[in-house]
């Protein structure tokens, strides 16, 4: 494969949407294709898992923890074998809103499951395809609450989680950060959007000219 693979972590409210935007736009600017995509929800089979993982309320009642991950999983090997893997093998640029380590970080430091359990499911589901770089937009989950609150709508099942949830969850985030330098650039997500902009083309200009 010769694309770029790049993905975007963080809390709720952290402006992943946002930044995948503008990089994509720079991105484009510069001749890539760019497939901006998602997880859950990139195929039709994971718009479907999607609507019942997180606004599924009442219809599927309470999800077991260890259901909850191998439902993300499965939504996975789909995407990453027809949306990911595709684009990558034709040169593309695929900037993408959340993937693995979301797994590690929701269901395993969240949902306190085994995370190395959990890195083996989603590996497997993934087909061992890592992101050449992975964007974590980190912030205070109070901050983010705030943020989701302003723009309006329903709460989906994992932003309704207590505040402790979602403190666990920037925890593990930040230890994967740590674990992997090479592969994270941590950006301070309460800073301006043109600043945090700024510092992801920073480190994204030795990849896109490779």
């Amino acid at each position: 494969m010769t694309g770029i693979f790049i993905t975007l972590e963080g809390g709720d409210g952290a402006g992943k949407s946002t930044q995948a935007e503008l990089l994509g736009q720079w991105l484009e600017e510069r001749g890539r294709e760019v497939v901006r995509t998602r997880e859950p929800g990139g195929t039709r089979l994971g718009a479907e898992l999607r609507r019942v993982l997180l606004h599924g309320g009442e219809e599927i009642g309470d999800v077991d923890a260890r259901a909850e991950a191998l439902l993300y999983a499965a939504d996975r090997a789909q995407h990453v074998a027809k949306v990911v893997r595709p684009a990558l093998e034709r040169d593309a640029a695929v900037v993408q809103d959340r993937y693995i380590d979301s797994s590690l970080a929701y269901q395993g430091a969240g949902r306190v499951l085994d995370v190395s359990e959990i890195r083996t499911i989603s590996e497997w589901a993934a087909g061992g395809l890592w992101p050449d770089l992975t964007i974590l937009l980190d912030l205070d989950p109070s901050t983010g609450a705030e943020r989701r609150r302003a723009r309006g709508g329903t709460a989906d099942r994992l932003e309704a989680e207590a505040i402790e949830f979602h403190a666990a969850v920037r925890d593990g985030f930040r230890a994967l950060a740590k674990a992997e330098p090479h592969r994270y650039l941590v950006v301070d997500a309460s800073q301006p959007v043109d600043q945090i902009h700024t510092q992801i083309i920073a480190r994204l200009a030795t990849l896109v000219t490779r």
